[in-house]
């Protein structure tokens, strides 16, 4: 196999099970576009040369609600991929005359149209969905639905042989379909590298630099992290009130704190999801009050259904530094424009998991970056 400067894997040696065809549900016009930019390029220089892999499709809806897949060229034969944002709030269409705004539910009944559409015809379809439909319910107490769990076993019943996505709240849910491809993937080499270019000053070791789990569900992240970089970890345990629920979950009561000194040390905290971002600057406060020197959130879906109005505070006022989201789900222009925003690309991490699945080649490479957050981390260190 030959690779050239950035161990961009050319696969010379190995054929393509079927021509790629990407398909970009809408709200991913964007993403796709960087990946079919990539896919292009790297067939180029493999003597293959493709204009582009994009197939059109759309999924007009008559002014009742009712809608129908089209796919507008030909997918037959083809190693279809299909990229879906269920969580872009930002589509709109026209409902008995009233613009509407696109729900999860949405999105996910526009998917199963266009695979509806392709009659059968590919050689192969994937699912992409990087942010997954009903993933933060991911367990079940009692009389309670798992949407996650029932999507997965539709994809699966409606022919669709893999499915990926990023940085699962549970990557435990592929359990409800064992026999389908479930691949979940974690761009923490790309959040490196865009928090080190962004702060070249930062000194990666024990006494100036920590990572903090923001709850016991996102240890394992933080774990990696924190093991990959060879820093110490702590902990906030997240004191709920059980006895009343507020907006669908238990309200955190307080934040406790696990952990060493974090006094005069860079704190990096890694979550799949700032939601309304409550959690996260109390965090921020905390660790302001133990006297951390700067800190750092990550979260791969920053979505802030609460508005920025209150990062803005909080970075007024020397709490964060920055907070580092990628672009696999709708950032309103106004996010992108904040000065403590980092953007994380990942649409070359997905191109390089679409030419591998495409290739029938092993994905352990692309899935464990850790010889590449080595070779960052000498190169960020000056060795």
């Amino acid at each position: 196999m030959t690779t050239v400067k950035n161990t961009e894997v050319l696969y010379q040696e190995y054929n393509e099970v079927a021509p790629i065809g990407l398909i970009a549900m809408r709200g991913t016009e964007e993403l796709a576009a960087r990946i079919n930019g990539y896919l292009t390029r790297w067939a180029d220089r493999n003597g293959r040369p493709q204009r582009e892999f994009m197939i059109e499709a759309e999924c007009p809806r008559f002014s009742s609600g009712d809608a129908k897949g089209l796919i507008k060229n030909t997918v037959r034969g083809k190693d279809l991929f299909i990229l879906v944002d269920v969580g872009n709030y930002n589509c709109k269409y026209r409902l008995f005359d009233k613009e509407n705004y696109m729900s999860p539910d949405d999105h996910y009944a526009d998917l199963k149209r266009i695979i509806q559409a392709a009659s059968g015809k590919p050689h192969r379809i994937n699912v992409i969905m990087p942010l997954l439909y009903g993933g933060r319910q991911h367990r079940r107490s009692y009389r309670e639905s798992l949407d996650c769990a029932v999507m997965l076993q539709e994809l699966h019943a409606m022919g669709v042989a893999n499915v990926i996505t990023v940085d699962a709240h549970d990557p435990r849910v592929c359990n409800a379909v064992p026999l389908m491809g479930f691949d979940n993937v974690i761009p923490s080499y790309q959040v490196l590298k865009t928090m080190f270019k962004a702060f070249p000053d930062l000194v990666i070791n024990k006494n100036n630099f920590m990572v903090i789990s923001p709850d016991e569900g996102a240890l394992n992240r933080n774990m990696f992290y924190a093991s990959v970089l060879g820093v110490e970890m702590g902990m906030f345990y997240k004191r709920r009130d059980y006895s009343q629920i507020v907006n669908g979950r238990n309200p955190i009561v307080a934040h406790e704190y696990l952990g060493s000194d974090v006094e005069g040390k860079t704190v990096f905290v890694a979550d799949d999801i700032i939601s309304s971002g409550e959690s996260m600057l109390d965090i921020a406060r905390e660790v302001h009050k133990r006297k951390a020197k700067r800190f750092f959130a990550y979260a791969t879906y920053s979505i802030f259904t609460n508005g920025l109005e209150q990062f803005d505070k909080a970075y007024e006022e020397g709490l964060l530094d920055a907070v580092f989201g990628t672009n696999l789900t709708y950032r309103t222009p106004e996010l992108l424009k904040r000065p403590w925003f980092k953007e994380v690309d990942v649409s070359k991490y997905l191109a390089y998991f679409i030419a591998s699945l495409n290739h029938d080649t092993s994905v352990s490479a692309v899935i464990d970056p850790i010889e590449k957050i080595n070779a960052l981390l000498q190169e960020h260190r000056g060795l």
